[in-house]
């Protein structure tokens, strides 16, 4: 080998062993790392779509909110904010932010206020719960918890069994929770069902202390959307007392056990098309 390689080779050693040795860099501690995976599925029209957004944004800079973030012991969380429909409709609108007060809180509304409303085919709730685990991997933050948070207004129809997904997404210690929405009412030929709180409870949400907040009236969507992030920050429940007057949010605690019927969505599906195409 020539001398100037021996020399080159030499000059370039310390770098190299420096390189080898750096420390990597330090993840920045949290209270909870969230992702919001929102349903922009046909079955959800504009109107309800843009509540559904107004409902975050009204939530993340509400004063009980950052009040929350300000009494975490991190004192800060981490979001991120995706929009998803069927199997192979997913999207991170908003990337991961870290949210400690109200400048945060007001820069990350402004990122996905600038996102242009989207809508697109079909229900994957499984497609969503797969393409959000993995975003938790190396994002660069360590949460206290880890929380995918689920909104939609119908089962899933597309994809992989949700159930077996969730599975999947409970074995990384990644906690579901869920905000059904079940403002329409049923028509046959459509994909909605008259329980999808009681689908969410039993198909969707898991983990330790996941929970869900159905929202049944347009009027509730903020409150109910406030409520869900106070319980995802604070990492609580409300305290027991009186039931909620008609109409207002209410916490489900997640079922134990599986249900067997967690593929209606597939089955009203395959209805759906017989009656089509007869």
């Amino acid at each position: 080998m020539p001398v100037r390689v021996f020399a080159l080779l030499a000059a370039l050693l310390p770098a190299l062993a420096g390189l080898a040795v750096a420390p990597a860099r330090a993840e920045t501690r949290v209270d909870v790392e969230l992702v919001l995976a929102v349903d922009i599925s046909y079955s959800m029209d504009e109107d309800e779509q843009r509540l559904q957004r107004a409902g975050y944004v009204e939530a993340i800079t509400s004063p009980e909110v950052l009040e929350a973030i300000r009494r975490g012991p991190n004192q800060r969380i981490a979001v991120a904010y995706v929009e998803w429909a069927g199997a192979g409709e997913q999207r991170l609108t908003v990337d991961w932010t870290l949210i400690d007060g109200k400048a945060t809180a007001e820069a990350f509304v402004a990122k996905l206020m600038a996102q242009p409303i989207r809508r697109a085919y079909r229900t994957s709730i499984s497609g969503a719960l797969g393409f959000s685990a993995p975003l938790f991997d190396r994002n660069g933050y360590d949460g206290l918890r880890q929380v995918i948070d689920v909104s939609g207004d119908g089962p899933n129809n597309q994809g992989l069994p949700v159930e077996e997904v969730r599975r999947e997404v409970l074995d990384r210690g990644i906690v579901i929770n869920g905000l059904p929405i079940l403002i329409k009412r049923p028509n046959f030929g459509t994909m909605d069902i008259t329980d999808l709180d009681t689908y969410y409870s039993e198909c969707v949400v898991g983990g330790e202390g996941s929970f869900m907040v159905p929202i049944k009236t347009r009027e509730a969507f903020s409150a109910a959307t406030r409520m869900k992030l106070l319980m995802e920050i604070a990492g609580d429940f409300p305290a027991p007392g009186p039931s909620p007057p008609p109409g207002a949010p209410r916490v489900i605690l997640a079922a134990e056990k599986l249900n067997p019927l967690c593929m209606v969505g597939e089955k009203l599906w395959m209805e759906r098309q017989d009656w089509m195409r007869n």
